[in-house]
């Protein structure tokens, strides 16, 4: 009984107006590239028409996919028994929150110490273990557990999207040709504005979010670190010294840190390599003279 509740429940805090949104949208987005431009373009039973359908559909189920897991993926929960070990030598000293003078970082919210990187979040209503921001399109936050999975989720999104209208436009340029049928292609004009419509602003905005995370991975950043680092290196400038975000390690041990040391599984929505969640290599780690550049 308990357990159905807590499935009942979860279900519930997934499901939501936008979440809905981007489902639907995702299903005509499928329909009309298969059943309308693909059929009217190369003819869907056609090799060419096979081959990009298949190609298609592919995308298609690795959007729905990981869309799924990054909805039910819990971001990453801070354990209740965290405690920071203020007597360990090794502990990162960006732990303390100096704005708060050196207080350890305690949330007021949730009545607990918060690790490094960990925030909380209004919407979910409790600290987020590398939290980068609370994301509407998915009714959660994206996170430590689930930032691999929402950034492939984009990266197929946009793959997606380009294929779209590579093949709207063929579908139209093809159908231009076609004089004969002029009648029967008026039946379709509906198809292929609403599709224009929606596919150019959704390409455009995935591509800016795309190149966003891509840069915020390849500096070891979450949305909130780059808006505080921004003021930490005005305060850092203001006093006359350098700030350097210190999770930075370099462009590919960044990327490791995200996407996981096996390139061949960077695609692939696993997240085995992340760890707790409640410790992160800094640059205070690296060997002296270690340069992270590369």
């Amino acid at each position: 009984m308990a357990a159905a509740v807590k499935a009942k429940s979860s279900t519930a805090t997934t499901l939501s107006l936008a979440v809905s949104v981007v489902v639907l949208a995702i299903a005509y987005i499928y329909v009309s590239t298969v059943f309308v431009f693909i059929d009217r373009w190369l003819g869907l039973f056609s090799s060419p028409g096979i081959m990009n359908a298949a190609v298609f559909s592919a995308l298609a189920a690795a959007c729905a996919l990981t869309y799924r897991a990054a909805i039910s993926t819990d971001p990453g929960r801070v354990p209740a028994t965290y405690m920071p070990d203020v007597e360990d030598a090794e502990s990162p000293i960006h732990e303390i929150k100096r704005k708060q003078g050196g207080d350890l970082r305690y949330c007021q919210k949730c009545s607990h110490y918060k690790p490094p990187r960990a925030h909380h979040c209004r919407v979910c209503k409790r600290c987020v273990l590398r939290m980068d921001h609370h994301c509407i399109w998915i009714n959660n936050c994206v996170g430590h557990a689930n930032y691999k999975v929402f950034f492939i989720f984009v990266l197929y999104a946009v793959i997606a999207c380009i294929y779209s209208l590579v093949l709207l436009v063929g579908s139209l340029a093809s159908d231009g040709v076609q004089d004969e049928e002029k009648n029967r292609r008026s039946s379709f004009r509906t198809v292929y504005v609403v599709s224009g419509l929606l596919l150019v602003p959704l390409s455009i905005a995935l591509c800016v979010l795309l190149g966003w995370h891509i840069y915020l991975m390849l500096h070891n950043k979450t949305t909130i670190e780059y808006h505080e680092g921004v003021r930490a290196l005005w305060l850092a400038e203001k006093g006359g010294s350098i700030y350097k975000h210190p999770y930075d390690l370099g462009p590919y041990e960044n990327l490791t840190s995200v996407l996981g040391p096996n390139i061949l599984s960077w695609l692939w929505p696993t997240a085995n390599h992340i760890g707790s969640g409640l410790r992160y290599r800094t640059i205070y780690d690296l060997p002296k003279g270690a340069s992270t550049s590369k």
